[in-house]
């Protein structure tokens, strides 16, 4: 295997397998883009991305400008004389000038399997659209939005129970795999890239945190995919007694003639489960605020809610 001279970019916690990957591999990784730190925490101070972190602590040069578009920037990173740059969920548009630098390209691991969600949001938007599965697509950037021509892609099976801190953690590691390979084949020039489909392209917008509230009166069924999806954020939750509960894990629940026809929102039985639109939605495990995660037998010890109680 020739050695590549690489620059990688990248920012979130999917990223850093495929960070880790090459910084493991006989390729030279030339210097770590990521989004400058956030305030994040009570105390709202900066914190680095778990790319930059991670990076540091490998002592990688590391780089966090806010924007590529300046010409300064862009000179910055034609200086690095890289052949090609790994992209995963770096969350900035590569301006052209920083596209055409690299002698190979540049690469992006992306978690679905494109045309379909392209996007910042994809393994949340495959849980709640109900989809058999998902995987990871390799990808030659262009100028637009996940819409490069693809040089790989897997496939990973959704099943009923599949959370999306399942899914990130198992499509992050196929990623750092898929993208040592498609380096190894591109540059052996055994790998060319073709076309997406022009069919099937859909988009997976951000996460929004009011996404997380749970509207009883969809079905149940949409209802269980989003507490799959949207945790850990933003978490999903109802109001009750002036708090806000989060449910981290609900199962769906079959109900009666008798318990169907009662509004939705309300509790049904001892086992908090409570009627939607359509069917129910037992509530498996919940938290208050400030409080510890608590199956629902321990939760209910502590806060009741009976049969009859409205959430909303």
């Amino acid at each position: 295997m020739t050695p590549l001279r690489l620059v990688f970019l990248g920012t979130p916690a999917f990223a850093v397998p495929t960070l880790a990957a090459l910084v493991d591999s006989a390729h030279d990784v030339l210097a770590v883009y990521a989004q400058p730190p956030r305030p994040a925490g009570r105390g709202q101070r900066e914190q680095p991305s778990p790319v930059q972190a991670f990076a540091e602590a490998r002592h990688l040069p590391v780089r966090t400008p806010r924007t590529l578009r300046a010409a300064d920037a862009q000179r910055d990173f034609d200086a690095l004389g890289a052949d090609a740059a790994v992209v995963a969920a770096y969350g900035l548009i590569l301006p052209q000038p920083v596209l055409d630098t690299p002698r190979l390209g540049c690469f992006n691991v992306h978690a679905s399997l494109l045309p379909r969600w392209r996007g910042a949001a994809p393994i949340q938007r495959a849980l709640l659209a109900g989809d058999a599965e998902t995987g990871v697509t390799i990808m030659q950037v262009d100028a637009g939005l996940d819409t490069g021509p693809i040089l790989m892609q897997e496939a990973v099976p959704i099943t009923a129970t599949t959370t999306a801190a399942e899914l990130h953690d198992t499509l992050a590691a196929l990623g750092a795999r898929m993208m040592i390979e498609a380096l190894q084949a591109v540059a052996a020039g055994r790998l060319s890239p073709r076309p997406q489909p022009a069919a099937g392209a859909t988009y997976a917008a951000k996460l929004q945190r009011d996404e997380g509230r749970l509207d009883w009166s969809r079905p149940a069924q949409d209802l269980e995919r989003a507490v799959r999806a949207l945790n850990p954020w933003p978490g999903t939750w109802f109001e009750h007694g002036g708090e806000r509960v989060r449910v981290l894990a609900a199962t769906l629940a079959t109900l009666d003639r008798e318990a169907g026809s009662v509004p939705p929102g309300t509790v049904i039985d001892d086992r908090l489960t409570v009627a939607c639109g359509a069917g129910g939605l037992r509530c498996l495990r919940l938290q208050r605020p400030g409080r510890a995660p608590l199956e629902t037998e321990a939760f209910l010890r502590g806060y009741p809610l009976p049969p009859g109680s409205r959430l909303h």
